[in-house]
């Protein structure tokens, strides 16, 4: 009896083992370095779409992306995005948007899958240990300019597909890919493309699905939210050209006086932002939601010491995951037109830009926004009396996203996660912003939903960004896990 019980204990475990799932697993698991020479190959392009001198490379990446699906089966459009003019008045090539498709059984559920394939400029002497474009496995970690974000996970989900086929098992969903080579310069006439295409190339389409975010820490998550942003450059003028401190300091209204006394004005020192009404329109906390954050898992020691500071602005995992994710944040960004090489210069500059952005969320209006903090500037700098030119200017705005993490695509993503990884999934948002994201559900009205495979500590557009071998292969996992899961919906 006993030997005939072990016998149907291994049976079953064997049964379980050969699963076409798991075939799909073992296969993945087998082919990891290649998968990893792939990964080298794309990373060894600089598709940096905010340089016009690499716009060549994003071209090349965009058509290198296109080869890479129909080499699956998969049909391509190079959707034409026009031209761009620099500042200089220089006009140069927007990189196309891939749109690709994959099946078209009437039978079968749609899922688009969104990524972007530009990355952000990149230089080993800006701090990196290794060549950013040349893709270094060390300790476990691929480094490399774009390897989290978002080369990795892009050619993830194209490896869990060939994975299949390689295996002679049918796709069991319809697939349609929007990829990108503008998402880090601001998707520039992508959100008209994706309206322009609402009634043809989207209409078919049930779930939509990105991997552009990250982890909260080491457990896998779904992420239903992210905040909208709004990016301001405030400019003061004193003179035509710089001048000499020691010719003319002390008798001329500084630029830069005026500058420090407005980027000082919009925030205080314990981060509250200082604009009247901007939390007007911000949706009011409720009991409910902040039982959800009490759930999650988060070490406060271990996320300072990641980005290595010793204090935070709140005491409590709850109060930073509000200020991060729910609440509006502002951060100055920088000064343009400032001396800031090494050594000292005695320069008074004749024109200054401040940058900064502010974060929305739910339901604050980027438009509205604007108005509050030009408003409020232009008061400020009034009241300094300065004589100075000042001007404040919106480069970019959009608006923050929710998602319903209740619908039917959320639980086939958390089926998913645990069978990968054994775990429950966590359901976090994220303070940054993905405007595709919101432009998506806006335009098709379908669900979208968020499953990341970074982690937390990847470097994204900094120095040194990796991407874990582990999480490049078990992601691989998880995405064909998702294709299975959502085509049982």
């Amino acid at each position: 009896m006993l030997t005939f019980a072990i016998f149907s204990l291994l049976l079953h475990f064997a049964m379980q083992a050969s699963s076409p799932l798991d075939q799909v697993f073992q296969y993945i698991d087998e082919h990891q370095d290649d998968y990893v020479q792939h990964l080298k190959e794309w990373i060894a392009i600089q598709s940096e779409s905010a340089n016009p001198t690499k716009r060549g490379d994003v071209i090349q990446m965009m058509q290198v992306v296109g080869e890479t699906i129909k080499r699956l089966g998969g049909t391509v459009e190079l959707a034409a995005m026009g031209v761009e003019e620099l500042p200089s008045g220089q006009i140069i090539p927007l990189p196309p948007v891939v749109l690709g498709k994959l099946g078209k059984d009437p039978n079968k559920t749609t899922v688009g899958i969104y990524g972007h394939v530009d990355v952000q400029p990149a230089r080993f002497e800006d701090g990196w240990s290794t060549d950013p474009y040349l893709l270094t496995e060390k300790d476990g970690n691929l480094y490399g300019r774009g390897s989290s974000d978002d080369k990795g996970p892009v050619l993830a989900w194209l490896h869990a597909i060939e994975a299949f086929q390689a295996l002679k098992q049918e796709l069991p969903v319809n697939l349609k890919f929007i990829f990108e080579g503008m998402e880090e310069s601001g998707s520039k006439g992508l959100d008209e493309l994706l309206k322009a295409k609402n009634e043809t190339f989207l209409s078919t389409i049930d779930y939509i699905v990105i991997s552009d975010s990250a982890w909260l820490h080491k457990k896998p998550v779904l992420t239903y939210g992210t905040r909208g942003l709004c990016y301001f450059i405030v400019e003061v003028q004193c003179a035509n050209q710089d001048l000499h401190s020691g010719l003319y300091g002390g008798t001329v209204h500084e630029a830069m006086t005026d500058l420090i006394a407005l980027l000082d004005s919009l925030v205080n020192s314990t981060g509250h932002i200082l604009i009247p009404g901007i939390d007007s329109d911000v949706v009011p906390l409720t009991n409910e939601e902040r039982v959800l954050y009490e759930a999650i898992e988060f070490n406060l020691e271990a996320f300072k010491h990641t980005i290595g500071t010793t204090e935070l602005l709140h005491k409590t995992k709850e109060d930073v995951f509000l200020h991060r994710w729910r609440f509006p944040s502002l951060s100055i960004h920088g000064i343009e037109g400032a001396f800031s090489g090494p050594g000292a210069k005695t320069v008074i500059p004749a024109k200054v830009k401040g940058k900064f952005s502010i974060r929305l969320v739910p339901n604050m209006d980027p438009d509205k926004l604007s108005n509050q903090v030009m408003t409020y500037l232009n008061e400020v700098f009034a009241a300094r009396g300065s004589p100075n030119q000042m001007q404040v200017a919106l480069e970019s705005g959009s608006k923050a996203w929710v998602a319903h993490a209740t619908d039917k695509q959320y639980d086939a993503g958390r089926r998913a996660i645990s069978k990968v990884f054994g775990v429950e999934a966590e359901l976090i948002r994220e303070g940054g912003t993905i405007p595709v994201v919101r432009t998506l559900q806006d335009t098709t009205q379908k669900s979208v939903m968020m499953l990341p495979i970074g982690s937390p500590d990847d470097h994204i557009h900094s120095q040194n960004e990796k991407l874990s071998r582990g999480n490049y292969i078990n992601g691989t996992k998880l995405f064909a896990a998702y294709i299975a899961e959502i085509s049982q919906l």
